[in-house]
């Protein structure tokens, strides 16, 4: 079984210098125009040096930041370099509402997570991206329950998307969620994804602050640790 590790940073902890950004984080961060985007990106790459830097105990001060580099594959998905070489590490980002969310463990293990505000989904938006069985989950839920429900469906689709390595580029109905009872609100409570292949991603959801947080890891994790972060120089 695997063990994952996450971390949460809020845009309004994010330094206005941008040195700990390594040379080729900033020319990237400079082609980007849209401010929403501009930010988005800037909040996950910071999010996501202080994970690794919290996992590998290494040092906070922005410098040392500088020396860690998440690189996109030509999928998309981020990829830790330390100085220049591969990190045998597995890493996943998402953000939403001011937050971002990065999920890690060791290399080989198929790794997603995401993040989402609860906020109501149309019925168009159920028939479109969920499969029967899970909108006729959403039809036997109270009315006042429906949000975080259609909201943790749709994260975990993401989460599970992501792990395989094609995010929606992929029919969401391709991936179908099941879900335990939920538990302490504040703890994580267990879920899995089944793909239309037989492909299994077990995971885990939690629902804090009006966010949706969702994590699937094939090989299976026990419940995610959070990191704690070491003091910046």
């Amino acid at each position: 079984m695997s063990q994952v590790y996450w971390l949460e940073q809020l845009e309004a902890e994010l330094p206005a210098p941008d040195d700990w950004l390594s040379t080729g984080e900033a020319a990237c961060l400079k082609t980007l125009r849209i401010p929403k985007r501009h930010a988005d990106w800037r909040l996950g790459r910071w999010t996501a040096k202080r994970a690794v830097a919290a996992y590998r105990h290494l040092p906070a001060d922005l410098q040392s930041l500088a020396q860690i580099e998440i690189r996109p594959t030509p999928s998309g998905a981020p990829e830790v370099f330390f100085s220049g070489q591969q990190a045998p590490l597995s890493i996943s980002l998402s953000h939403s509402s001011g937050m971002a969310l990065c999920a890690l463990t060791e290399s080989g293990v198929r790794l997603g997570c995401d993040l989402e505000q609860v906020e109501p989904r149309s019925p168009a938006f159920i028939a479109d991206y969920f499969t029967d069985g899970e909108q006729e989950m959403v039809a036997r839920a109270e009315a006042t329950d429906r949000p975080q429900l259609v909201t943790l469906l749709w994260s975990a689709k993401e989460s599970a998307l992501k792990a395989i390595g094609e995010g929606l580029r992929l029919d969401t109905r391709d991936v179908v969620v099941s879900l335990a009872a939920a538990g302490d609100a504040e703890a994580w409570s267990p879920l899995e994804v089944r793909c239309k292949d037989g492909r299994l991603f077990p995971g885990w959801w939690r629902h804090a602050e009006g966010l949706i947080r969702t994590l699937v890891a094939a090989p299976a994790s026990s419940p995610p640790i959070r990191l704690e972060i070491p003091s910046a120089a």
